[in-house]
């Protein structure tokens, strides 16, 4: 059953033509993206211990984001591709922790809530990708990502279902989600997933 929501804002046409142009560029950033996404799940753990009851699937996101990571990495490398050294301020990510609010319920609530959001925005961009590249392995990758990360924007919001209403849980998804919109909206097209 899904759970997500869809952007409220396609994402710009000429995006995925910047990417094409690009790509190698967008492979860095990608990497990074699956990095930072491991790294958020881990988070999650370490500022929730006592969420016992997501623990373990905080754990398998964060394990399935860094096999992502490792996949693009390979790919990297077959194209004589070298990570970026440093990882550039990403003024999506940035944005969108900027909607936080204060309150131990309300963080949590809100981090996993952008959690889904941001994997609904990256499926809804690897499905872009898919797209747009010709027949093969690449395609075919883009393809499994596309669905990975739809279904991490489901799992997301199955965790906040543990602790809070239905009710509350999808007001403010869509506040976050109308947010995301015009966040996506207001960014200069780039070689990057956001």
């Amino acid at each position: 059953m899904q759970l997500r929501l869809p952007p409220v804002k396609n994402s710009n046409p000429e995006w995925v033509k910047t990417v094409m142009k690009d790509f190698n560029t967008f492979l860095q950033d990608h990497a990074n993206c699956e990095r930072k996404a491991s790294a958020f799940a881990l988070s999650l753990v370490a500022k929730y211990p006592d969420r016992v009851e997501i623990l373990k699937e905080l754990i398998d996101t964060a394990l399935e984001e860094m096999e992502h990571f490792r996949d693009v990495y390979e790919i990297m490398v077959a194209r004589n591709v070298k990570l970026t050294h440093e990882i550039k301020e990403d003024l999506y990510i940035k944005n969108l922790l900027a909607l936080l609010r204060h309150g131990r319920d309300e963080r949590f609530l809100d981090r996993l809530l952008l959690g889904s959001v941001i994997e609904s925005r990256g499926a809804e961009r690897f499905k872009l990708i898919y797209e747009a590249l010709p027949e093969g392995d690449l395609k075919k990758f883009y393809q499994r990502l596309w669905a990975s990360e739809a279904k991490h924007g489901d799992v997301f919001i199955r965790m906040a279902l543990v602790y809070f209403s239905e009710e509350l849980v999808f007001k403010r998804l869509e506040e976050l989600n109308t947010k995301e919109g015009e966040i996506i909206e207001s960014l200069s097209l780039t070689p990057a997933l956001h």
